[in-house]
């Protein structure tokens, strides 16, 4: 974040900064990890129930005058995790999908609850994925093949088990510069999510309706400054540090913001 914000982690020859050689002290300016490292490194470190349920319930839009799905409490065995690879069986797919790297995946246990957040930056939700072109009539973006994933993932698929198992709560948030996504609202119908999901006549059920959503990077901030001021002062810091970095790389985008419409 240091090396960003005004070069304070010093500064690298032009050339790296054109492309022209390679260079491991460059950050790049669009690079999404980088983000999601800032992003999500500072959050680990502040306590997240100011700011994990009201973040699911907003990506969600779930309004404070209606029951709130996600309430604050303490989170038992808490787990952030970025850039998790993911593998969907080959049986459930006409086509030969490869490894599926999860952006971000937060998991905990009361009650058994995963989630699985995709990151943008500069660049558009891809519109097809290794292997799927959706020629075999099924779509093929980045957002549908992380709710297919997400749902094998957390029991709610048939399987050969010895033991009949209740599935983990599942949502999937797409977290970018700005909202407005089309592929978020058309996940969010049951029907239309089905019937993009091949073989979806051996899922058990779907996590509770809506448990896909989208939010911004200034939903995120408003929600940490709202709980200033139930933070440790070390919180109150990071917070305001982190304001000042995600001004900064909006500032940047111009045009490109990761939107996908």
């Amino acid at each position: 974040m240091l090396a960003e914000l005004g070069g304070k982690g010093g500064q690298v020859c032009q050339h790296a900064r054109d492309g022209k050689i390679r260079c491991p002290l460059i950050v790049r300016p669009n690079s999404e990890d980088v983000v999601t490292g800032n992003l999500f490194g500072t959050l680990q470190a502040i306590n997240p129930r100011w700011w994990l349920p009201e973040l699911l319930n907003t990506g969600l839009e779930i309004e404070s005058n209606h029951p709130r799905r996600f309430r604050q409490q303490i989170y038992r065995r808490l787990r952030i995790e970025l850039w998790q690879k993911q593998r969907f069986p080959k049986k459930l797919v006409p086509w030969a999908e490869g490894i599926t790297e999860v952006d971000v995946k937060i998991d905990w246990e009361n009650p058994p609850t995963t989630v699985y957040i995709e990151m943008k930056y500069g660049s558009k939700l891809s519109s097809t994925t290794t292997n799927n072109s959706g020629d075999q009539g099924y779509p093929s973006d980045q957002l549908i093949r992380n709710a297919r994933i997400g749902l094998h993932r957390c029991g709610w698929y048939h399987e050969n088990e010895l033991f009949n198992q209740q599935p983990r709560d599942f949502v999937l948030l797409l977290l970018a510069p700005s909202v407005g996504n089309p592929l978020v609202n058309r996940y969010r119908e049951r029907e239309t999510l089905l019937s993009s999901i091949p073989h979806h006549e051996q899922l058990k059920d779907l996590p509770k309706l809506p448990f896909i959503g989208e939010l911004s990077y200034g939903h995120l901030m408003r929600i940490l400054e709202s709980r200033s001021s139930v933070m440790s002062p070390t919180e109150r810091q990071l917070v305001k540090t982190l304001r000042e970095y995600v001004e900064f790389k909006v500032s940047k985008l111009g045009e490109a913001n990761g939107q996908g419409n």
